[in-house]
């Protein structure tokens, strides 16, 4: 018994930790956006989906005897493959920095391949241990039931999700980490070695105990209830990867906003496979209301407090969870169908990843999947009440209640197509892709001093152009000439004198205005749909064809661009490099550390200035730029200007130069916000180290 525990543990918690750690290093290779995070965890989802129908294939078409040779087999082969990734790469899973993407391309398939290669065969045979252990479990322990051993094996992947923001990421490099982890997986290929000799040797009795808690599922499950186990798991996968992507939209892609709802998902698994006592379907009816009223709410008010917001769709995403599995639990069938079952919930988890993941950024131009998650939960909680009538209840209360559910569908649904119906039609242009959902938004269409198309990015503004001929040319929003970039860029001693001035974040393009004759504007923009509209597809914007400067748009990540061109031996000089990244509160992390740093000072001229616009609402990015200045010695300045209600909106920038006399000229002294007694005790951000809770607001 102490046996299977042991292995079930340890595969579990080694299936857990790799995914945030792994999503961790490849995050900055694509852009920072948090659909490398779903695609990640879709990649896994479908090969856990591999995993478990390799068990189902193992324990139900080969001989017992050889059952446990085959699987020995694959172990030693990961083991082996494990070990010549340890002396090619700086450690094992990790893959070196010649792995990182080269071009644009599509980021899913690449990101597929990545982790193929780095990870694909030991994930494999770690999904495999849950159900396999299970099903030898109940060879060995005939009569007892196996199902505790997949609630301990949730459990465990729970500490290994905790433990990862809390006590790995803050503590230990990446390779570090690559390293510890490799170790683990070494322990868990002498136990699942040893389990695999087992089952050799160990052959189930002809006669079988059934179990009492699972004796009324003896026959095998019919067609409906096997379509129920892949509806229930779908949809609690698309709620899951849902939930990440409405949380960290305007956040951060952050190991810990990744894990909060995974963490939340494996809880109502380890709940509810714990047995019937913790799932209660009167109870929970209820509270997915309470939590459907308050995500209803948050819907009404997105700008509320972030901490709120999080809050809200946590709880409705633990009571949508709760149901999805507690029904599951309820259909759960005889041990000896273990492997079917668990294959089945694999297969609705791949195939809610699909949805969300790869169908939804197809059919949608918004993120629609939550709300539409949402209503199918009621569907299928309404379902339920016919596979398995409600208990516990008298025949009228359960009348109403039943009643009650199906009500409650019907109108979520009907809901859930008129939102869909008004957020497509509130937008001039819609269009969603792997880096998000871009709008264009008309404003003031009866004022003609006033009308203007704005281009958002969830619910950020990244800039507006007037229709007006004699406004056209003005910068607006962010960047006006009172701004901390329209600074930066006026009172250069090159300006007008033949300026390179780089970008990173295209927008609508609007910095282009400043170019002058001779100038050279290079901007690095990673979203094709940005770079179309800013180009002036649609008719939008112009900012970049009216330019007097000579204008070059580089697509893909900024950082990996500036990498590659250091790398070519092309640095670029720039007299003023901006970065236009950190405007939402879903910052890419990766364009803030020291690495980074290093990087554009490389790119920079030596008076050159780099000016970041950090105008977050909920996150304080100066604590991170004032270790940054002070671990490379350089000037800095802090502009503020507040919005006109016109022109500009109000805005925060952070100015640094190596040269202090730069930023000490006017007007730029007179603009900056004194920071003589400023002080910090954050640590200095890395690639490695990042900790967004202690600049929240």
């Amino acid at each position: 018994m102490i046996y299977f525990t042991l292995s079930v543990l340890v595969s579990a918690f080694l299936l857990f930790q790799v995914q945030p750690m792994i999503g961790k290093l490849i995050l900055p290779w694509f852009g920072g956006t948090p659909a490398v995070w779903s695609t990640v965890m879709l990649y896994f989802q479908v090969l856990l989906t591999g995993g478990y129908a390799y068990a189902y294939w193992l324990i139900g078409r080969v001989r017992e005897r050889r059952q446990g040779a085959v699987h020995l087999c694959l172990l030693v082969i990961s083991a082996a493959a494990l070990a010549v990734t340890a002396f090619s790469w700086t450690a094992p899973i990790l893959p070196g920095s010649s792995w990182k993407p080269t071009g644009a391309g599509l980021p899913i398939w690449n990101i597929f391949k990545l982790l193929a290669v780095s990870v694909g065969l030991p994930y494999f045979l770690l999904s495999t241990n849950g159900p396999l252990m299970q099903a030898w479990f109940s060879r060995v322990f005939a009569g007892k039931s196996p199902y505790r051993l997949y609630a301990l094996s949730n459990i465990s992947s729970l500490l290994a999700l905790i433990s990862y923001p809390v006590l790995i990421e803050p503590w230990l490099p990446l390779k570090g980490q690559g390293w510890m982890w490799s170790a683990g997986y070494g322990l868990f290929v002498l136990l699942a070695g040893y389990g695999a000799w087992r089952a050799m040797r160990v052959h189930a009795p002809k006669i079988k105990t059934p179990s009492r808690e699972t004796e009324p599922q003896a026959a095998p499950p019919s067609m409906g209830i096997r379509l129920a186990w892949l509806a229930f798991s779908a949809v609690a996968s698309i709620l899951l990867l849902a939930t990440t992507n409405q949380i960290t939209q305007e956040v951060a892609v952050i190991p810990f906003l990744w894990v909060l709802p995974l963490t939340i998902y494996l809880l109502t698994f380890v709940l509810t496979f714990s047995g019937e006592r913790w799932y209660n379907r009167p109870l929970f009816t209820l509270l997915m209301l309470a939590a459907g009223i308050a995500f209803l709410w948050a819907l009404i008010y997105p700008t509320a407090h972030i901490a709120i917001l999080i809050v809200v769709y946590c709880l409705a995403l633990f009571a949508c969870c709760m149901v999805c599995h507690g029904e599951l639990y309820r259909l759960r069938p005889d041990p000896k169908h273990l492997t079917s079952f668990y294959l089945m919930v694999s297969v609705g988890g791949a195939l809610g990843g699909i949805a969300v993941n790869l169908i939804a950024p197809l059919i949608f131009k918004g993120y629609w999947e939550l709300v539409l998650g949402m209503a199918l939960c009621w569907l299928m909680l309404m379902a339920a009440t016919f596979i398995r009538p409600t208990t516990g209840l008298a025949q009228r209360a359960r009348f109403v209640h039943d009643v009650v559910i199906g009500a409650v569908a019907v109108s979520l649904v009907i809901f859930s197509v008129y939102y869909v119906s008004g957020l497509a039609s509130s937008a001039r242009f819609a269009a969603r892709n792997f880096y998000g959902v871009i709008r264009v938004i008309e404003f003031n269409p009866d004022q003609p001093e006033k009308h203007a198309y704005a281009l958002a990015h969830g619910i950020t503004t990244h800039g507006f152009q007037f229709i007006a001929p004699n406004r056209r040319l003005l910068p607006t929003c962010y960047y006006t000439e009172t701004g901390g970039g329209g600074l930066a860029i006026l009172n250069h001693p090159r300006y007008g004198q033949g300026m390179k001035v780089g970008v990173l974040g295209l927008g609508i393009g609007t910095l282009a205005a400043y170019g002058q004759p001779g100038d050279s504007y290079r901007l690095y923009e990673i979203n094709p749909i940005v770079i179309d509209l800013a180009e002036g597809e649609q008719g939008y914007f112009s900012y970049l064809a009216d330019s007097r400067a000579a204008v070059t748009v580089i697509e893909g990540d900024a950082r990996l661009a500036l990498e590659h061109e250091l790398a070519q031996g092309q640095p670029q000089n720039f007299d003023v490099l901006i970065l236009d990244t950190f405007s939402s509160d879903s910052i890419p992390v990766h364009l803030a550390t020291k690495e980074a740093l290093g990087l554009y000072l490389a790119h920079l001229a030596p008076d050159g200035i780099l000016a970041a616009h950090i105008s977050t609402q909920h996150l304080d990015l100066k604590p991170v730029f004032w270790q940054l200045a002070r671990y490379y010695g350089l000037e800095m300045a802090l502009i503020y200007n507040e919005g006109d209600g016109d022109l500009a909106y109000s805005s925060l920038w952070v100015l640094l130069s190596r040269d202090p006399a730069i930023l000490k000229q006017e007007p730029i002294s007179s603009r900056a916000i004194p920071l003589d007694d400023f002080t910090t005790q954050i640590r200095l951000w890395s690639d490695d180290y990042s900790n967004l809770f202690q600049i929240l607001r």
